[in-house]
């Protein structure tokens, strides 16, 4: 069973700079895919970046392009979001998700496909 656990999250000023971290265990992770995704309140949960984990291969939604960046810890078996350049719009519960993609097919795919395991969330709250 894959387990994720979030971090980082908090309270920072708008433009200030967050890092989240999601440590994943319980597989071997090479032909999964990696998501960070994000519910504000009183929204839907929405789609945020993703990663390939053995090729490294990232995808954005267009709301933090150039501003949040994912990366992954093959040693560590961690998921990373760094985010700049913060606004108070970003705010909201933060989700590391995983997805098992044997067969990859496009970038944008990682952004419209299933995500079966998720966790439980980091709260980012940022202040004008």
């Amino acid at each position: 069973q894959v387990q994720l656990v979030e971090s980082g999250g908090g309270l920072v000023q708008a433009g200030g700079s967050l890092r989240l971290s999601c440590a994943a265990s319980g597989r071997t992770f090479r032909d999964y895919n990696f998501g960070w995704f994000r519910q504000a309140p009183g929204k839907e949960r929405a789609f945020v970046a993703a990663i390939r984990w053995s090729s490294g291969t990232t995808y954005y939604t267009d709301s933090v392009e150039g501003r949040f960046t994912i990366s992954r810890d093959n040693a560590k078996n961690t998921v990373y979001l760094q985010m700049t350049d913060l606004k108070p719009e970003d705010t909201a519960v933060y989700y590391c998700a995983a997805d098992y993609n044997p067969i990859f097919t496009t970038v944008q795919s990682m952004g419209t496909r299933p995500y079966a395991y998720k966790g439980l969330g980091t709260q980012v709250t940022v202040s004008s």
